[in-house]
């Protein structure tokens, strides 16, 4: 049994996903599981790579691990860890890497390097690359792999506000405005003015365009924040370490 995780990705279905529809039904013969599955692994298949290479595993094995972690999923019948971890997905996946890890995948597959069914589409060259571009010298592999996730959740909710704009027929005003979203130094008052220039606005009217572009977006953030979570009081406690993860990974400033 397996689902099809490049048609899942490709029909943009991220938005319905619910951890807690996983966790509640342990049995992911069900349709609605597998989607489910399917997507969140999907979006935070990078994560568990980058875990993987900072793990000590070289490109190949890390690229085993992830798609074998994957496939031992959606073989199985019932989640053997979702009672210790049910309450975030994030920490229920690491759990579970971690124990494929260091027992089934040696188990199963180290005599079989490179034998993994490719379930799903991993774009390995780019994912190297982009994990020779990590400052991760300090970090552990956990702090890795938090970092990571919290930086998947910000690009998914940025591609999901910029989808809002472009619907809107406002795929401009994003573009210009984007960088307001994460970059406090971008608020000086010069920057409000070369907004409001540009779009015929006043000052006031410009700071009303970037207020609500980050309404909007710390909504979907939250909304991202809480699909991987059971109990959506969990939320503030889950965004308050990503952001701790982030900064984290940020790299030391040299004086």
């Amino acid at each position: 049994m397996k689902a099809e995780f490049s048609k899942v990705e490709a029909k943009g279905l991220f938005c319905t996903t619910k951890w807690s529809l996983i966790a509640r039904s342990a049995d992911i013969r069900t349709p609605e599981s597998q989607i489910a599955l399917a997507e969140l692994c999907t979006l935070y298949w990078y994560a568990l790579y980058a875990f993987a290479r900072r793990s000590g595993h070289d490109v190949h094995t890390a690229e085993d691990l992830t798609q074998g972690f994957f496939l031992h999923l959606l073989e199985h019948k019932t989640f053997d860890q979702v009672n210790r971890a049910k309450g975030r997905f994030r920490s229920f996946l690491l759990a579970s890497f971690k124990h494929y890890m260091s027992v089934v995948w040696h188990r199963n597959h180290a005599a079989k390097r490179g034998g993994c069914e490719k379930i799903v589409s991993l774009d390995a060259e780019n994912a190297e690359h982009r994990y020779g571009l990590e400052a991760v010298d300090d970090l552990t592999a956990d702090k890795v792999f938090e970092a990571r996730w919290a930086e998947t959740l910000l690009a998914r909710t940025t591609n999901r506000l910029r989808d809002d704009y472009i619907k809107a027929g406002k795929e401009r005003i994003f573009s210009r405005l984007q960088m307001f979203l994460l970059h406090a130094g971008s608020e000086e008052e010069n920057s409000y003015q070369s907004i409001a220039e540009e779009f015929g606005l006043t000052a006031s009217g410009a700071k009303t365009l970037i207020f609500r572009l980050r309404k909007r977006f710390a909504a979907l953030l939250r909304e991202e924040v809480a699909n991987t979570l059971m109990d959506p009081a969990d939320v503030e406690s889950e965004l308050h370490a990503l952001c701790e993860a982030l900064l984290t990974a940020q790299p030391a400033s040299v004086d």
